[in-house]
C-alpha cells in the first residue's frame, strides 16, 4: 500500500491501485484519468478536496459504482484516516483491492451498508 497516494476525489484508493507505479494519485496532477474524470471536475470546481467533502448524495460519475460511493461515505463518516487505517489492515488480512481482470472483494456488494461494515471489520456478514 502506497498509503502517501490517499484517495482519490471520488473515493477510489489511490493507495491500492494497480497503477500506482506510473501514477502519483488524484490530487498530484499526473493521473492518467484527470481530464475526463467527473468526479475531479466537479469537485475542483467546487473548491472541495473530495466528494466526500460535499453536502449533497451524489451518484455521478464514478460514485454510481458502490465502492467509490462506499468509500466516500464511509470518509463522510469516520474521515479520510479512518478510512486508509481499514484499507492498510485489510490488505494486511489478504483483502484484495480490484485490480485488472480481477474482482476485488470491496466490489462484490450491492448494499452500501454492507460495505461500510466490511471496510470497517475486514469480515462479511
Amino acid at each position: 500500500m502506497k498509503r502517501e497516494l490517499g484517495i482519490a476525489k471520488c473515493g477510489l484508493a489511490c493507495c491500492l491501485c494497480s497503477e500506482n507505479d506510473r501514477c502519483n494519485g488524484c490530487d498530484s496532477g499526473e493521473c492518467p484519468e484527470n481530464n475526463w474524470c467527473e468526479n475531479r471536475k466537479c469537485s475542483m470546481e467546487k473548491g472541495l478536496g473530495s466528494c466526500a467533502d460535499c453536502g449533497t448524495d451524489c451518484k455521478k460519475g464514478l460514485l454510481s459504482k458502490i465502492k467509490p460511493y462506499g468509500f466516500t461515505q464511509f470518509v463522510k463518516r469516520y474521515g479520510k484516516t479512518a478510512l486508509l487505517d481499514c484499507l492498510e489492515r485489510n490488505e494486511k488480512a489478504g483483502v484484495i483491492y480490484h485490480f485488472e481482470g480481477i474482482t476485488g472483494d470491496y466490489d462484490d456488494f450491492d448494499d452500501v451498508e454492507k460495505l461500510i461494515n466490511f471496510i470497517k471489520t475486514g469480515q462479511r456478514d
